[in-house]
């Protein structure tokens, strides 16, 4: 955990975000029932949801686990963006499974997302994104406000293709 770019490793697990940053929430109900709960948890936990969204990733393990480092990519050929990751905590429990990952050196932001389904007791499987985040290169920090609204749109991909991954 001694190569994150930022203090506050595992902030993600919880609600409660650290102040100082960009925070993005956002929750999806995709159904109902036992079957679909393994069938989302299964997608977040082999990073199946990242490569949904088109990141390309490259994981040290099949599965999350804390240490496991993840490296996605965004864009194409020479222009691709390395956007190196490690997963800082993860839980995978037959009601709550996901995982949070904490940005390393490299990466254009720094912080901290969470991928996170759970079901309910109310049967509803639902299926959250949580992050932290703040510029960390130069063409990030050049971008300004339009980093938030490309960061909220990266993360609302993960929406999408969980919703598609479990179809």
């Amino acid at each position: 955990m001694s190569d994150l770019t930022y203090p506050d490793a595992g902030a993600t697990e919880h609600d409660e975000l650290p102040s100082g940053y960009h925070h993005f929430r956002m929750s999806i109900d995709l159904g109902r029932g036992d079957a679909l709960m393994r069938r989302a948890a299964d997608a977040v936990m082999t990073f199946g949801v990242q490569r949904g969204a088109g990141l390309r990733p490259v994981t040290s393990a099949p599965r999350a686990a804390v240490g496991v480092l993840v490296i996605g990519r965004a864009g194409f050929g020479p222009l691709a963006l390395s956007i190196p990751c490690s997963v800082v905590w993860a839980t995978d429990e037959p009601r709550r499974a996901g995982f949070g990952y904490g940005t390393l050196a490299g990466h254009p932001e720094r912080g901290e997302e969470a991928f996170l389904v759970n079901h309910d007791a109310d049967d509803v499987v639902r299926f959250h994104v949580r992050s932290f985040s703040a510029p960390a290169r130069w063409f990030t920090r050049a971008a300004g406000p339009l980093l938030h609204v490309a960061t909220d749109a990266a993360s609302r991909r993960y929406l999408t293709a969980m919703r598609r991954l479990v179809e």
